[in-house]
């Protein structure tokens, strides 16, 4: 997967010993959260999964309150338009960040489709795996297999978030749309069954900072903007915009479908511009 090369990013300002503090202030009890929260999980799922298979209704629990409690221990507020859908189906987002993650499962239960090679990341990785995310490759032989397992997922009443635009960005734009996962919800199972929502995702960066202060493209480091975020002594705000479901029948083809929903998450990301 290709990473969208934006605009360079200003050099952060040095955190100075009040940013250094805050990091400390903030990181150490947000990793007890996050890793005790993973710990936790991975032992109820022991228990979770063989009385109930593909099924969480337990575990998703745990991951709503570790990410909202890390999102407070940030300071960043998480303010929501419309509703979340109740029919099944799937979501798609414009993606600016790696906080996305904490941000979307701070709000709903879903599950993340996520490229396979996010599974061998330190830390996001082992909580991506931890929480029911799919992870696809990108490769047209892949097809199939990753079709069944839409299926099987949505079929079992999983709530499934993807990025359509295939890369984070500064934040401050969403790109077109690739349409191909689209493709698999105009299989025989589920065209008919299935419903799909438009996100819009839109930060608001802190008074004084750049306005893509959440951005986070080309070859910017996790641990580095971590830091950034953890060190600032002050957070702006994230806007989640739910947009009405639309159903994939109603659709002669996935470009249509794509087209349809990428309108809509551009229209809510202008408005709250």
């Amino acid at each position: 997967m290709s990473t969208w090369e934006g605009p360079p990013m200003p050099p952060a300002p040095k955190l100075g010993v009040l940013g250094w503090l805050l990091v400390l202030l903030r990181g150490i009890p947000m990793a007890f959260v996050v890793f005790g929260g993973l710990l936790l999980l991975l032992l109820v799922r022991l228990i979770e999964r063989p009385l109930f298979g593909m099924d969480r209704p337990v575990t998703p629990w745990i991951t709503l309150a570790v990410c909202r409690t890390a999102l407070a221990i940030m300071g960043l507020k998480v303010r929501t338009n419309g509703r979340f859908m109740r029919e099944r189906g799937a979501i798609v987002a414009n993606h600016a960040s790696w906080l996305d993650i904490f941000v979307l499962n701070s709000r709903k239960t879903l599950y993340f489709v996520s490229k396979a090679e996010v599974a061998a990341w330190p830390g996001i990785g082992w909580l991506a795996r931890a929480t029911g995310t799919v992870f696809i490759k990108r490769d047209r032989r892949e097809a199939r297999k990753q079709t069944e397992v839409f299926e099987e997922r949505l079929m079992h009443g999983h709530k499934l978030l993807f990025f359509p635009e295939g890369t984070s960005t500064d934040g401050q734009r969403v790109l077109s749309f690739k349409t191909t996962l689209f493709a698999a919800f105009f299989s025989e199972r589920l065209e008919h069954e299935m419903h799909m929502q438009a996100l819009s995702v839109r930060y608001h960066a802190p008074e004084g900072q750049h306005e893509a202060f959440y951005g986070w493209w080309g070859d910017m480091d996790f641990g580095g903007s971590l830091i950034k975020m953890l060190g600032a002594r002050r957070h702006g705000t994230v806007t989640l915009t739910y947009h009405p479901p639309v159903r994939v029948d109603t659709f002669p083809n996935r470009k249509s479908l794509a087209a349809h929903l990428e309108t809509d998450v551009r229209r809510g990301f202008e408005q709250d511009g």
